[in-house]
């Protein structure tokens, strides 16, 4: 089963919005079909109202994020449990016209479009892919990005469980937010160093005269 891509189904829809920075591009029926990216037939059947119901699942699968981000495993399963109860998948055996070099199908698990809307669906292949992506990875593999203002979703693929942002260009602005605060912590401590230098120098010599003016 195509695992990485129905993940990600969950993580688009939940990065459509940016709540820090007051971003929300689900604001049309048009939004809503972009997310279905190849699946045509699916992103069709979307329709005005679905906006809306995209917004509610959306917050749904965020919150699963966010409890994952913050170490709340058993929180973080419930909530996606929740989803799953709701919106059941239809996995079938398809072939998708992929053939093997001695033209047999090669077959493998899919899940169908759902029949009712075109958010049921959305949210059934969403909740799916991320059960099957946190129950291979681990609830720990679901991060927001730590790259403020930004707080995108993210799946951790990474060996060594090491993602802390969800692209490279928040990884970079990061590090150099990072280097800049420290360039100007090392300078700030360098200038109070010096102060505390002047501060003990004219001490010293303010205590090197007093002997002579004690003494006229």
């Amino acid at each position: 089963m195509e695992l990485a891509y129905y993940s990600d189904y969950a993580v688009r829809l939940v990065n459509s919005e940016e709540p820090a920075r007051g971003k929300d591009s689900l604001t049309s029926v048009e939004a809503v079909r972009e997310l279905f990216v190849g699946n045509q037939s699916a992103a069709r059947r979307a329709t005005d109202a679905d906006v809306t119901r995209f917004r509610s699942v959306r917050a749904r699968l965020r919150a699963v994020f966010e409890a994952a981000d913050g170490g709340e495993e058993t929180l973080a399963v419930d909530l996606l449990n929740s989803l799953l109860l709701e919106f059941p998948v239809s996995p079938q055996i398809s072939g998708h016209d992929f053939r093997d070099d001695d033209g047999r199908p090669l077959w493998h698990m899919h899940l169908a479009d759902h029949p009712s809307n075109a958010t049921a669906g959305y949210a059934a292949i969403a909740a799916m892919g991320l059960a099957f992506h946190l129950t291979e990875y681990g609830v720990d593999r679901l991060g927001l990005c730590e790259a403020a203002p930004c707080r995108n979703a993210y799946l951790d693929t990474s060996t060594n469980r090491s993602r802390r942002y969800c692209s490279d260009r928040c990884a970079t602005r990061a590090n150099v937010a990072a280097y800049r605060a420290r360039k100007r912590l090392e300078a700030d401590r360098s200038e109070n160093t010096g102060l505390a230098a002047d501060s003990a120098q004219r001490s010293t010599v303010s205590g090197e005269r007093r002997p002579g003016l004690s003494g006229r």
